[in-house]
């Protein structure tokens, strides 16, 4: 694991996407195409915005989808296939794209399973929230299913973080339900890297570092990974000892 210190949001975004660009290119350059997951939400906004400048032969990369909410349209503001489309999907145009539908979930988990385990993901975008889930894997996440997808209970922090960024007016408008790429499959991928800013990140970063590996902070499992690097920002890494661009452990 590596943690790389950042002073603003917007560095901490060029950064994270310049280590992406490293290694969706070298994956290029050795098996002729890559395979990526993105993640969304705020915290990635400076690095997506980063990422589509990059020079990247588009065509060659598969992107997989993290998550979605269940029983949600595209064309709803905090729909995340609508995000990706605005923000990467439509301005780079990947080779393959593979987004979760959560309007009908049985197909699209079968659907993306099919795909994403016909070869490894070199490099995944994973975000961690301020209740310290990954993808939309809240506490007690589920460690042991070997599948690929699943469809999750949000907790009330999740969905208030979802409230807190302004993707929805109350608590009772976001979904109680999401499809999730599962804790198994995002540690499957050869590189994971996590653009982490904002103060509101500092309690999540603050508990994954302090624990060992549980359940009940789903992100402490991201430090067991092989290949895996921590962008954080002044905000983010208060309170956190050492954080710097050489190995955190």
């Amino acid at each position: 694991m590596k943690i790389i210190k950042n002073t603003t949001a917007r560095e901490l975004g060029e950064a994270a996407a310049a280590l992406t660009a490293e290694k969706i290119n070298q994956a290029i350059e050795k098996n002729g195409r890559a395979r990526i997951i993105l993640s969304t939400g705020a915290s990635q906004f400076e690095t997506l915005k980063a990422l589509v400048d990059k020079d990247i032969d588009w065509s060659k990369v598969e992107m997989f989808h993290l998550d979605e909410y269940v029983d949600i349209s595209e064309e709803h503001p905090a729909s995340f296939r609508r995000y990706l489309k605005e923000r990467f999907i439509d301005i780079v145009h990947p080779g393959r794209v593979y987004l979760v539908d959560g309007n009908h979930p049985r197909e699209t988990i079968d659907d993306l399973t099919e795909e994403i385990t016909k070869a490894p993901v070199d490099v995944a975008l994973i975000g961690i929230g301020e209740n310290a889930h990954i993808a939309f894997n809240d506490p007690p996440a589920d460690f042991d299913t070997k599948d690929s997808y699943i469809i999750v209970n949000l907790d009330e922090k999740c969905r208030m973080q979802q409230v807190g960024e302004g993707w929805f007016a109350a608590l009772e408008d976001v979904p109680a339900q999401a499809i999730s790429m599962t804790p198994y499959r995002i540690m499957e991928s050869r590189t994971i890297i996590s653009a982490v800013p904002y103060g509101v990140k500092a309690n999540a970063i603050r508990l994954m570092m302090e624990n060992d590996l549980t359940n009940q902070v789903p992100a402490t499992l991201l430090k067991e990974h092989g290949d895996y690097y921590l962008f954080v920002d002044q905000d983010s890494a208060e309170g956190i000892a050492g954080a710097g661009t050489q190995p955190a452990c």
